[in-house]
């Protein structure tokens, strides 16, 4: 599936063009060197999309003199790190998206990047910084229905949201059950504080899911009531999909965020708990210790005239004294369940 057109300057491919091709009626009719698509936009029976993966300033120069694409919109693009937005220019729909994805790391952290997408009269360029892998498939699944990608490049926008959006749900379901694994390690009675950072992290996981898929809300609403006769009107109601699927990851993500602030209260206070009963255990048995230990310093003082220092059986006693006010100071803080 993955072309290799020019970049505008000679024979030679460049790596960060993906692919490039013209489709008509739903059926991909050819692939268009970079250097040619200038001459390929002016036929109206045909629209083109163009991916690119992180391409130089150089192809998205041309890019933009081939299509008339907006300055600040380049500029957007070849920076990236950009918050996900909907801009409409002239003739041009430029929506900036987040996707996401697991690392393949043990971890499993969380790794973001961007997809650009200009959207005009017959042509889609869509710019992807981040894993170059971010997108497999979506040109095959169009292209595996023709009738869906005859409505046009409203549809491709579509299709590249909906396959983005789509990717949020393994990372929900991955995080959902890291959280259930953390309440399970707060409830088993061992409590430790790596579990705290766990959650600590997993926050912070969920709140930038959120600053991502937050502002698509806006974004997916603005293209299901849009206007444009760039997007169709056979194509606008998926776009109403698109809303309900970000909508409802949305509404998991604050859940998630609930129930992750009630797992490490509840781990705080199991911690405090914790402590305040490791305070009792060290309080009952100083308790404990401070009785022989009084005895045995009065005796050990250098008086002369001490009561029973002369008694024979006076030794035995005092540590039997000792013993038995050791076991019922014992049992009254087992009764207390100080121990």
């Amino acid at each position: 599936m993955t072309s290799e057109p020019n970049d505008g300057s000679g024979n030679r491919p460049h790596r960060s063009v993906i692919n490039s091709a013209a489709y008509s009626n739903g059926v991909r009719v050819a692939d268009i060197p970079i250097a040619d698509l200038g001459d390929a936009w002016k036929h109206s029976d045909r629209f083109l999309w163009v991916g690119l993966h992180e391409p130089t300033e150089k192809v998205l120069l041309h890019i933009q003199q081939a299509f008339g694409l907006h300055d600040l919109a380049v500029e957007d693009a070849h920076n990236a790190h950009q918050r996900p937005k909907l801009e409409v220019y002239d003739d041009c729909v430029f929506v900036i998206i987040r996707t996401v994805k697991l690392s393949d790391r043990e971890n499993q952290r969380i790794e973001f990047g961007e997809t650009h997408v200009f959207l005009g009269p017959r042509y889609v360029v869509t710019v992807r910084h981040g894993s170059p892998h971010s997108h497999v498939g979506v040109r095959a699944r169009c292209e595996s229905t023709p009738n869906l990608l005859a409505k046009g490049e409203g549809f491709v926008l579509h299709a590249v949201m909906d396959f983005i959006v789509d990717q949020y749900f393994p990372v929900i379901d991955a995080l959902e059950a890291e959280l259930d694994e953390l309440e399970v390690q707060i409830f088993s009675g061992k409590l430790m504080r790596s579990v705290t950072a766990r959650i600590y992290h997993l926050r912070r996981d969920l709140l930038a899911i959120k600053q991502a898929i937050s502002p698509l809300i806006e974004v997916s609403s603005r293209l299901a009531r849009s206007n444009s006769q760039l997007i169709s009107d056979d194509a606008r109601p998926y776009f109403q999909d698109v809303h309900d699927h970000v909508v409802r990851i949305a509404d998991l993500i604050d859940s998630l965020q609930q129930l992750s602030q009630t797992a490490l209260e509840s781990n705080l206070a199991l911690i405090s708990v914790g402590q305040n009963d490791d305070t009792k255990r060290l309080a009952a048995w100083a308790a404990m210790l401070a009785v022989p230990t009084m005895i045995a310093g009065l005796y050990g003082m250098n008086f002369k005239y001490m009561p029973e220092t002369q008694w024979v059986w006076g030794y035995p006693v005092s540590l039997g004294i000792m013993l038995v006010s050791c076991l019922i100071l014992y049992q009254w803080f087992r009764k207390l369940g100080w121990l």
